[in-house]
């Protein structure tokens, strides 16, 4: 191993019949090689290799238990989850190998110079995203989504000429992609962490309530306005200018959750105690408007696109479109 507990490996090695071909990636739980799966004919596969540090072993093992029941409940891979193919020891690294995908959404529109997908695209993509969120019927929360964690399965691409922007753009040509890390994936009889999310993507009642399965339906949201504009809606690190941001943008935090809110500290009176002039105040004027003012066409598909935005970036989770509604939507 290496100090920080990676396993240390080069170009070739094999682990279990795995031979290592290239690293794809690497995050606090360990890294994500590309392997030559020879127990699958010679099939490439993706292998992530958990840390030999015991707190990431135990992370390991519950994600092999969400992936498993995922795919006892998908037999016909229709919920647009990554397929856990298996998993195995190798010298006290927990190793799962899944089918091998491509560049996440992220990173594709980070090629892109970060130029929005067409709306035909993000119908597609949401439709996805949504059936595999309806994880929520097996009484499960995925807790993390965010455009990182939606993969394309193969993201060959076209260049066009975009005459609106004045510039060659990339079309990805299929829009199927895969949900994936279920690192941080709840049940409902679980524990629930007070903190979920990536901060860009977390609803508001993660922050003064608790949070249930709609805490999903909102990151799909904030998901799905990028894809949309090409930039994140809530760009902060602060809880409260997150707030704050969530006012110039919906309107006021309604008082039911004000007052039912564990962050009192950051109302006076049951309104958010927000100072306009501050340097903070006046960068979230300056960045943040209504929802819809960020149309960009006034065509029928933009306003039924917005009006979805507006029901799943709702306040009150209790009132927040469900998945299954919004795939019908």
């Amino acid at each position: 191993d290496t100090e920080n507990g990676h396993l240390a490996y080069k170009k070739g090695d094999v682990l279990e019949d795995r031979e290592i071909l290239d690293t794809l990636g690497e995050g606090t739980f360990g890294k994500v090689v590309q392997c030559l799966d020879h127990k699958r004919s010679g099939r490439q596969i993706a292998l992530k290799i958990i840390k030999n540090i015991e707190k990431y072993r135990e992370a390991a093992k519950l994600e092999i238990n969400v992936l498993e029941k995922i795919s006892h409940k998908d037999q016909h891979k229709l919920s647009h989850c990554v397929q856990m193919l298996d998993w195995f020891t190798y010298y006290g690294h927990i190793c799962i190998s899944f089918e091998l995908l491509s560049v996440s959404t992220f990173d594709f529109q980070k090629g892109n110079n970060f130029l929005p997908y067409p709306i035909h695209h993000i119908r597609h993509m949401a439709q996805q995203i949504c059936r595999a969120g309806s994880l929520h019927d097996n009484r499960l929360t995925h807790t993390d989504l965010k455009p990182e964690n939606i993969l394309f399965v193969n993201s060959d691409y076209s260049v066009i000429y975009n005459a609106d922007k004045k510039c060659n753009e990339k079309r990805v040509n299929d829009t199927t992609v895969r949900v994936v890390d279920f690192g941080s994936a709840t049940f409902d009889l679980e524990h629930h962490s007070t903190v979920i999310s990536t901060r860009h993507y977390r609803a508001p009642e993660v922050i003064l309530l608790g949070w249930s399965h709609p805490c999903d339906v909102w990151s799909i949201g904030c998901i799905l306005f990028e894809y949309y504009e090409g930039f994140t809606l809530y760009q902060t690190h602060d809880n409260k200018e997150h707030l704050a941001m969530m006012e110039h943008i919906h309107g006021p935090i309604p008082q039911r959750m004000v007052r039912r809110s564990r962050k009192q500290s950051y109302f006076h009176c049951g309104r958010l105690n927000w100072n306009e002039c501050s340097k903070s105040g006046r960068y979230v004027k300056a960045k943040c408007k209504p929802l819809q003012k960020y149309l960009l066409s006034q065509g029928r598909e933009h306003h039924q696109f917005f009006d979805l935005l507006e029901r799943m970036l709702e306040y009150e989770p209790s009132k927040r479109i469900s998945l299954s509604s919004a795939l019908s939507h």
